[in-house]
């Protein structure tokens, strides 16, 4: 191979490198925590869905379903694949709320 053709591939086997740590790798680790909460995901946990709707589990069922309040008396059957946040039963209230 020409020296040329190397020294020009250098940068941008660089630029892959950079993109790999800063962009592709923290994702994945991400998607990681995201797809472990859903799968622990039991009564009493809030949850977000995809569609933005806050509630608590009351029921966790073994088809991939959840049985979720969303008001009083309003329950709503989700699958856990539509589940976007899980938050634990004691998480702390935003402190931008308080003001």
């Amino acid at each position: 191979m020409d020296q040329s053709l190397i020294t020009s591939m250098i940068p941008f086997i660089a630029i892959l490198g950079i993109m790999y740590f800063l962009v592709f790798r923290p994702q994945q680790q991400r998607m990681k925590q995201l797809r472990e909460a859903v799968d622990n995901v039991r009564r009493g946990d809030t949850v977000v869905t995809a569609g933005g709707i806050i509630g608590r589990v009351v029921k966790v069922k073994d088809e991939g379903e959840v049985l979720v309040e969303i008001a009083d008396n309003v329950q709503v059957r989700i699958l856990k694949a539509t589940i976007s946040e899980v938050r634990a039963k004691a998480a702390p209230a935003d402190a931008k709320a308080d003001n």
